[in-house]
């Protein structure tokens, strides 16, 4: 399955006018700046008791997938939510429809795929993040398969960043592949984070920011130079997704 090719958005406003810095707390949320190895990140950290963390794709009442971030918090206004915060999912095919596992309130749209070639998301061994209730974790596909959680909500995407600890075999200090890049950990608190870039970085330096920095043994990459990030005052995303995380209350 290829990837499709992106249409492009406008530049948002809020993102022209927005400066970097603060750290924006709603609840359990927080969304901050991060430095790690001379990279500033975007990192929202995410308490299941608390905060409100789902997966979106097709509008329920259209059935269409969503495009965006505003399309989405539109749909979350309308039940009387506001959005909070929003990052894109993994990596998706024409459609969009997301290439790999898609769950959305415990149905499962879109199934495992098991494929072992055709670029990051076949570099194996790549994963599943997941949520059930208050419980979060990144587990290998072929692992998750067996296992079978059951969960609230889920994504697959690849390769997998970090797994109980370790980095992914591929990856090396020297890689020459330097991307904008996104991606989510489960961390040693139990929180889950979501990290965006703001500049390109190689999976190798993106990995051990999960890891030594974040603290979190297990983190699966998400998406590559399309990866964006929303909040109440800022908005950056510039392509359309197949699959969008938020939190909202």
């Amino acid at each position: 399955m290829k990837p499709m090719t992106r249409r492009f958005l406008p530049w948002s406003a809020a993102f022209l006018t927005s400066v970097l810095g603060g750290c924006t707390s709603v609840q359990a949320l927080e969304v901050k700046q991060v430095l790690g190895a001379g990279q500033l990140y975007t990192v929202a950290t995410i308490d299941l008791r608390k905060d409100r963390l789902e997966l979106h794709w097709l509008n329920p009442t259209t059935r269409t997938p969503y495009h965006t971030f505003s399309e989405v918090q539109a749909r979350l206004a309308k039940q009387g939510q506001r959005l909070l915060f929003a990052t894109n999912s993994g990596i998706y095919a024409p459609g969009p429809k997301p290439l790999g596992l898609h769950v959305e309130k415990g149905q499962t749209l879109v199934g495992l795929n098991r494929a072992r070639s055709g670029g990051n998301f076949a570099l194996l061994p790549n994963g599943v993040f997941w949520i059930k209730g208050t419980r979060a974790g990144v587990t290998e596909s072929q692992t998750y398969r067996r296992v079978d959680p059951r969960p609230t909500f889920a994504t697959q995407s690849g390769p997998l960043l970090v797994s109980k600890g370790q980095l992914h075999p591929s990856f090396n200090r020297g890689g020459t592949s330097f991307k904008v890049r996104n991606g989510v950990g489960v961390c040693r608190d139990g929180k889950v984070r979501f990290a965006i870039s703001a500049g390109p970085v190689n999976f190798y330096s993106f990995a051990v920011f999960f890891r030594d920095t974040l603290k979190c043994p297990d983190a699966l990459y998400l998406d590559g130079s399309i990866s964006a990030y929303a909040t109440p005052d800022r908005n950056t995303q510039l392509a359309e997704f197949a699959g969008i995380w938020t939190v909202s209350r």
